[in-house]
């Protein structure tokens, strides 16, 4: 199996307020997340929460699992290791798509998990116009680093020392450069008129 991580227990000060409560079309970012994950093959799809009970709520009703990170002050690998906890080796790997990009499609998680799966690649990494963007594909194998706790960087660190034996590739999906982190994004969304995928 390949699990889906969604990590939404960051503070948002950039936003405002809690991203993973905005609204895309009818949904919510943390039920575009999770519905492109799941649908796009993986499975479980867990989602790393605050400990705040509306956000927690908004990702219970996507159907994910949810796990409370009470202290995320180190930023986004602290879920990340929360989840890698909860899955230990019952997972080939994981795809780990934060919260704010909320429009990748699921055929593009669906294509990454079928790399994933034919090949021995480490990481998978989508490009679009050839630019790397979101989400990547962890092997179990990276496992030991991302639970390092003397890792600097996070996961990007990760992605860095292996980036030679990544498999990158190219997508018809604009949404995996899509991150919406302010205010000023988040209205240029709005006003492009873009939907849930």
């Amino acid at each position: 199996m390949i699990a889906g991580v969604v990590p939404c227990a960051g503070s948002s000060s950039r936003m405002g307020k809690a991203k993973a409560l905005l609204s895309i079309g009818d949904s919510t970012f943390v039920q575009a997340v999770v519905d492109a994950l799941s649908d796009g093959g993986c499975e479980p799809v867990l989602a790393i929460v605050p400990d705040d009970r509306v956000v927690a709520e908004a990702a219970r009703v996507t159907g994910a699992r949810v796990l409370t990170n009470a202290d995320p002050g180190e930023g986004p690998i602290t879920s990340m290791r929360l989840a890698l906890r909860e899955l230990g080796d019952s997972v080939e790997g994981v795809i780990y798509m934060a919260v704010d990009h909320p429009c990748v499609r699921a055929e593009t998680i669906a294509t990454i998990v079928d790399v994933a799966r034919s090949t021995d690649a480490p990481l998978v990494i989508p490009t679009y116009e050839g630019e790397r963007g979101h989400p990547s594909f962890f092997q179990q194998s990276l496992f030991l680093e991302l639970m390092d706790p003397t890792l600097g960087g996070g996961a990007r660190t990760v992605v860095h020392r292996h980036l030679a034996l990544a498999e990158l590739v190219a997508v018809p999906d604009p949404g995996i450069r899509l991150d919406i982190d302010t205010p000023a994004e988040y209205e240029a969304m709005l006003a492009a008129g873009i939907d849930a995928p």
